[in-house]
């Protein structure tokens, strides 16, 4: 019967370390973020964003083409920008191309027919997008990996409304000029300015968690925040970190009211903004406020993510450890 025990206890431990087991590199304590930037985003092909009809005849409906369709070859040549697209259209010298999309996820090939209009150029009856650009907040920055979050949150294409797959892109200075506040209903923003040579980090993924990448610039030299577990996070007071005049990140006052489980994707934390130099300057939460970590002592616990439209005094934010998870994907 020993011999038995001892047996089966050396094979329990041979499979417990032969089955791999999930290890989160991500570090215990990291950079909190706060600072305003620029996002460009290079998408995974070309994004139909809109039609119109050409000599009154509409050549994508012939085509079976429709808006948030991804355009990814022409006559079986790859193009990745719209300016590929325009030069193959032109190099053709056809009165009809062939097109490889994606929908759903699936490919498909159409044929599609050009029209020239009185200039002799080709058009196509589509509005096609290769790219975006927008102004969000950075979340996190690994001091070790180098790895950064930012936005708490996917980028959506507004004519589509659909979630922006990338291949590339970058974050970038910015510089908030102004506020339009907050109302009632509506949500105010962040204007700002943006100096895209002065380049922060690339951008690998787009996802519901937010962009993440690598920062490539120099590390800014400020505190390290402990990274806060769901059940280290506590009700009631907390800061956010974001800018709201030029470029400087200021801490406001925020309180959480509400927790959610840790499987919860989005919207962990709700919260209000209780802090009224931040209420008299932008009414609550805006348009670009995304990412704006949110800290409670020496913990960063989440980032801003959503407002609540018809309060816009109140958010919702992401677990930060969801963001980290995320990063290392």
């Amino acid at each position: 019967m020993l011999f038995k025990k001892v047996k089966t206890s050396f094979f329990l431990l041979i499979i417990a370390l032969l089955i791999p087991t999930e290890v989160l590199a991500y570090s215990d304590y990291i950079i909190a973020g706060g600072e305003n930037i620029g996002i460009e985003l290079n998408s995974k092909g070309i994004m139909i964003v809109g039609t119109y009809k050409v000599d009154n005849q509409n050549p994508s409906k012939d085509a079976n083409l429709n808006i948030g369709d991804i355009i990814t070859k022409i006559n079986d040549k790859k193009v990745e920008n719209i300016e590929q697209m325009l030069n193959t259209i032109n190099n053709s010298n056809l009165k009809e191309i062939k097109i490889t999309y994606q929908r759903n996820n699936k490919e498909y090939n159409t044929n599609l027919k050009l029209i020239k209009d009185d200039n002799n150029i080709y058009k196509t009856g589509l509005y096609v997008k290769d790219a975006i650009t927008g102004v969000g907040t950075l979340t996190f920055i690994d001091p070790n990996t180098k790895l950064y979050g930012a936005l708490g949150h996917e980028i959506i294409e507004k004519s589509t409304g659909q979630k922006l797959e990338i291949k590339d892109g970058k974050i970038y200075n910015s510089t908030v000029t102004s506020i339009t506040k907050s109302d009632r209903g509506n949500p105010g923003e962040k204007n700002a300015k943006y100096d895209s040579s002065i380049v922060y980090g690339n951008v690998n993924e787009n996802t519901k968690s937010g962009i993440f990448g690598k920062y490539t610039s120099t590390l800014p030299n400020k505190k390290l925040y402990k990274v806060a577990q769901a059940n280290e996070i506590k009700l009631g007071s907390a800061k956010i970190l974001t800018v709201v005049e030029n470029n400087e990140v200021k801490a406001y006052d925020i309180n959480i009211i509400k927790k959610s489980s840790e499987d919860q994707e989005i919207k962990n934390l709700l919260f209000e903004i209780t802090d009224p130099t931040l209420l008299d300057k932008t009414g609550g939460i805006v348009q670009g406020m995304s990412g704006s970590p949110i800290v409670q002592g020496d913990y960063i616990i989440g980032a801003v993510t959503h407002v609540v439209v018809d309060n816009c005094t109140k958010g919702y934010g992401i677990f930060i450890t969801n963001m980290l998870e995320e990063a290392e994907n």
